[in-house]
C-alpha cells in the first residue's frame, strides 16, 4: 500500500533537489560558512545554537524548543517522529541532522536516498554520550574547534555536577510522569531518558521494574512509595496538584502526603543536549533542598534555563 506514495515522494524529491547534486567528479561538498542546517531534534538545535550556527540553521523540528527563538524564528518541519520529506527538503538544505527515532521510517529512508547529507545522532542516556554528540555535530557542521571548546566546558560541567552529587549520603527515589491521561499514569521506568536523567541528578527511579514509558498500575506505585513525583510542565503535560492528590496510583503516597511535587520543563530535563548538567542540578537541588546545591557555572548556551 505505500509503494504508490513512495514512489511519488521519490519522484517529487528528485526534482527538488536537482540544485543539490553532487558534482559531477562524485566529491563531497565541503563544510562552508553559508552551508544550510536542518536541524532535527531538541539536542541537535540546541548544540547548533550552542556552537553560535544559529545563521546556519534553515529549518527544525517541533521538539526544538531551546532556545525559544528557534522554533518561533525557524521554519517548522514537523514532529521529529512524523517528518515529511517534502516539507524537510523544501527549505533547501545542503545538511540534516536528525536524532536517531526520526521517522517514520519510510520519509527517512526517501530523505537518506536523496543528494543532501543525512546524519543521524545517537540519543544520549550519560555524560560522555553528550559530550560526543557535540564533537559530532560540531565536525559535520564543519567547527570542530568550537566543538572541542563546547565540549570541554560541559564536560567541565558534569564534573563538577558529579562533586555535588557525592554531597548525597542516602539518595531518595522518585517517579517520573510523563502523562496520566488514562486510567494509568505513564512513568519513565528503566531504559527511559527520565531515568537516565534521574542517575545524573543522584535520584533512585521507583520504577526502575518498568521498562521504558509504560503505564503503572496504582498498586505499583503506592508499593513503591517513591518521596518525590517529577513532572513536566509543558507541552500540555502539566497536572494540576489537586489531579495528582485524587489519583488512586498517588493518593496517600510520601510524595503527595509531604508535598514533594515537582515540575520541571520537559525539553529542559529530557533532551540531553549542552544543558544536561544544569538539567540535572537543578533536578537535584528540588528533590535535596536541605543540600543547598550551588548552581553551576554560568553558560552563555543555558542562560535562559528554567
Amino acid at each position: 500500500m505505500r509503494t504508490a506514495p513512495l514512489k511519488h515522494a521519490l519522484l517529487v524529491l528528485a526534482l527538488m533537489l536537482s540544485a543539490f547534486a553532487p558534482s559531477a567528479h562524485g566529491e563531497e561538498a565541503g563544510p562552508a560558512t553559508s552551508r544550510r542546517i536542518v536541524a532535527i531534534g531538541g539536542a541537535v538545535t540546541e548544540t547548533l545554537y550552542a556552537l553560535g550556527l544559529e545563521d546556519r540553521v534553515v529549518a527544525v523540528d517541533t521538539s526544538s524548543t531551546y532556545p525559544p527563538r528557534a522554533l518561533a524564528g525557524k521554519p517548522n518541519v514537523g514532529y521529529i517522529r512524523a517528518l515529511s520529506p517534502e516539507g524537510v527538503l523544501s527549505v533547501g538544505p545542503e545538511l540534516i541532522i536528525a536524532l536517531d527515532g526520526a521517522g517514520p521510517p519510510d520519509a527517512v529512508k526517501v530523505l537518506k536516498s536523496a543528494a543532501v547529507p543525512f546524519e543521524s545522532i545517537p540519543e544520549a542516556r550519560n555524560g560522555e554520550a553528550v559530550v560526543a554528540n557535540i564533537r559530532r555535530i560540531a565536525k559535520l557542521a564543519g567547527v570542530p574547534e568550537r566543538g572541542e571548546e563546547l565540549a570541554k566546558a560541559v564536560e567541565s560541567d558534569f564534573a563538577a555536577l558529579a562533586e555535588l552529587r557525592g554531597r548525597i549520603a542516602t539518595p531518595r527515589e522518585a517517579v517520573f510522569v510523563l502523562s496520566a491521561s488514562g486510567a494509568a499514569p505513564v512513568v519513565g521506568g528503566a531504559g527511559s531518558s527520565a531515568d537516565a536523567m534521574f542517575a545524573l541528578a543522584g535520584i533512585g527511579n521507583a520504577l526502575r521494574a518498568v521498562e521504558g514509558y509504560k503505564p503503572a498500575v496504582g498498586e505499583a506505585i503506592l508499593g513503591a512509595d517513591p518521596y518525590a513525583i517529577v513532572l513536566m510542565k509543558d507541552r500540555n503535560h502539566a497536572l494540576a496538584d489537586d489531579a495528582i492528590r485524587t489519583m488512586p496510583a498517588f493518593a496517600g503516597t510520601k510524595a503527595v502526603t509531604e508535598g514533594h511535587v515537582y515540575r520541571i520543563d520537559g525539553g529542559y530535563l529530557l533532551s540531553f543536549g549542552p544543558r544536561t548538567p544544569q538539567a540535572a542540578r537543578d533536578l537535584a537541588a528540588m528533590v535535596y533542598p536541605e543540600l543547598n546545591l550551588p548552581a553551576l557555572p554560568t553558560r552563555a548556551w543555558a542562560s535562559a534555563a528554567p
